[in-house]
């Protein structure tokens, strides 16, 4: 079995994984960010909810409904985020981002499972599926007042 057969196999169990039980699924009592990611071309809708202290994200849920990659990505990127610093949540989220639109290799991202979600830029038109909860994270933090103004469009 070659690396790319291992992680397109990864890619299918978690993605079936994250969309069946998604992690940190549900609305948030008091966030202190919040931002809602749209794709009217395909329907994803997630709103993603951060409650931040100092410098740390303290939790983090999302709601909202998409497509299996869509809702797997925001699951995953929760888990990876959560209980961890802001700064590294952004770095994180622009090296996501850039594997995902081709500007850095997957091999020089460090992002761990989230790798698996590299194959997803044979196809174009789900490229804005794995990325919108990542979009609404960096709208949500970027948000100093908390309120759904941080909305974003993929």
């Amino acid at each position: 079995m070659s690396e790319g057969d291992a992680l397109s196999d990864l890619y299918q169990e978690l993605v079936l994984e994250h969309k069946r039980s998604p992690r940190n699924f549900g609305t948030m009592e008091s966030p202190t960010h919040e931002a809602r990611g749209t794709n009217p071309q395909c329907g994803d809708d997630v709103k993603v909810q951060l409650r931040i202290d100092g410098d740390r994200i303290e939790d983090i849920r999302f709601t909202g409904s998409g497509c299996a990659i869509c809702i797997a990505s925001t699951s995953m990127m929760t888990q990876a985020v959560k209980k961890g610093d802001v700064a590294s949540a952004m770095a994180l989220q622009e090296r996501f981002r850039d594997v995902m639109t081709g500007k850095l290799e997957t091999a020089d991202a460090d992002l761990g499972k989230l790798a698996s979600f590299s194959g997803v830029r044979r196809y174009p038109s789900r490229i804005k599926c794995v990325l919108l909860g990542w979009h609404a994270l960096g709208h949500a933090i970027n948000d100093a007042t908390g309120d759904d103004n941080g909305g974003t469009s993929a």
